[in-house]
Parts: C-alpha cells; sequence; structure tokens
C-alpha cells in the first residue's frame, strides 16, 4: 500500500479507533454494570428529575449499553451520541454540579469523546455507509 493510500485512510481508522475504545469502555465501566446488577442500582441512581428511579435507570442502561453498541458497530452513530451526551451533561452539570473539574475529569473526557464522535460522524469504516440516504449520516 503507498504511503497516499495509507494516509487517505489514516481520519478513518482513527475515528474507528474512537468509537471502538469510547463505546466499549463506557460499556464496560458504567453499562454493564447497572444492567448485570439491575437491582442494586436502583437503590444507589440518582434521580434529579423526578421520574422515578426504575426509568431513570432504564435511561441510563440505554445510553450506556445500547448506544455505545451502535456507536461501536458504526450505525445511527450521531443519533446514538446525543443519550449519551444528554447522560453525562445531567451528571456534570445537575447532579454532580459540586465537583471540581479534577473529580469529574472521566467525565468531561468521554463528553469531550463522544462530541468528537457526534461532530464527526463514524468515518467510511462503519456500517452507516450501507444505509440508505439520510440514515448514513445519522
Amino acid at each position: 500500500m503507498h504511503t497516499a493510500q495509507r494516509n487517505e485512510w489514516a481520519p478513518d481508522a482513527g475515528l474507528l479507533f474512537l468509537r471502538v475504545s469510547g463505546g466499549l469502555f463506557l460499556l464496560w465501566v458504567h453499562g454493564l454494570p447497572k444492567l448485570l446488577d439491575f437491582s442494586a442500582q436502583l437503590q444507589l441512581i440518582e434521580d434529579p428529575f423526578h421520574l422515578g428511579a426504575h426509568l431513570t435507570l432504564s435511561l441510563a442502561i440505554f445510553a450506556e449499553v445500547l448506544c455505545p453498541l451502535l456507536i461501536v458497530a458504526g450505525l445511527l452513530v450521531r443519533l446514538a451520541c446525543l443519550p449519551i451526551l444528554s447522560v453525562l451533561l445531567v451528571a456534570l452539570l445537575v447532579v454532580h454540579l459540586q465537583w471540581s473539574v479534577a473529580e469529574g475529569q472521566f467525565g468531561w473526557l468521554l463528553l469531550i469523546l463522544f462530541t468528537t464522535v457526534f461532530i464527526a460522524g463514524p468515518g467510511r469504516l462503519a456500517l452507516n455507509v450501507r444505509l440508505p440516504g439520510v440514515l448514513r449520516y445519522a
């Protein structure tokens, strides 16, 4: 492969790495623990909008399990970023507003990561490229 061809695919490889590593990290650290220990998590989850612990936890699981899986696969990537960004913003700006930047650095880094994916899109190494029309850009 010529250098020009390698460089042509470098941004897409970078986006693939960002999507897969970020999505799996969020899934492993936040999503799966909530999903696999649902009952215990019901007692721990904050409910800042008074939706009820069950609904709040279900929404968090949607954002931290299903959405990262879509992002890793490269399906509806920009749409899948929105619930993740929402959960992160609520956590950082509502639930843990008292945290310093140092205390919330993991959340801020995830916010930066998934905002980047949202802005840049999934790249050419994603299943999105196989979807018709407007879904390709979602």
